[in-house]
């Protein structure tokens, strides 16, 4: 192979210094570039693999950390203030399970436009099924469900941009 054409098949270096000093500067989390003779590279943020799906722990009720009233006992009157009734709404809140986006990039509920959803508030889902799909860089990515449980809020709006770590739905695994 002669020269000329070993550096046609080479990577210049300091283009992909440059491209990955861009993507440290901005919020998108990965890049992929296809050049017309078949070379491609891919830059990732994150080490996260297509079809995966990040879920967050359940959180504690977070009832210990909310400020208390003083009582009768310590000298002041019990009177409630209206935030009673948040408390448990936000326990309830904090059992669901978060599907959260692995990437950046379009969020679509059904496999084609006009289908029925792959799931909806009340469905039942079982551990590797397909929640949603989700366009990165024109590559349709399925996101599977890490759990079983039942849906109860899809957070996410469909054909709209989701970003990496964004809340997609929520399950509650009691369900």
């Amino acid at each position: 192979m002669d020269s000329a054409a070993q550096n046609h098949s080479m990577i210049d270096l300091r283009y992909v210094k440059k491209l990955i000093d861009i993507l440290d500067e901005s919020t998108v989390d990965s890049i992929e570039i296809s050049s017309d003779k078949g070379m491609k590279i891919r830059i990732s943020k994150s080490p996260t693999q297509r079809g995966t799906v990040q879920v967050a722990a359940p959180l504690p009720a977070l009832v210990a950390a909310a400020p208390s009233r003083p009582t009768p006992s310590e000298g002041m009157l019990a009177v409630g203030d209206g935030t009673e009734p948040a408390r448990p709404a936000a326990a309830a809140v904090s059992s669901l399970l978060e599907v959260k986006s692995p990437m950046v990039g379009t969020f679509y509920g059904s496999p084609e436009p006009g289908a029925k959803p792959y799931i909806s508030v009340g469905s039942r889902v079982n551990k590797g099924q397909i929640l949603c799909i989700i366009e990165a860089m024109k590559i349709m990515n399925e996101i599977e469900s890490e759990y079983a449980g039942v849906v109860k809020e899809v957070v996410a709006t469909d054909a709209h941009p989701v970003e990496y770590g964004q809340v997609l739905f929520r399950i509650d695994p009691n369900g």
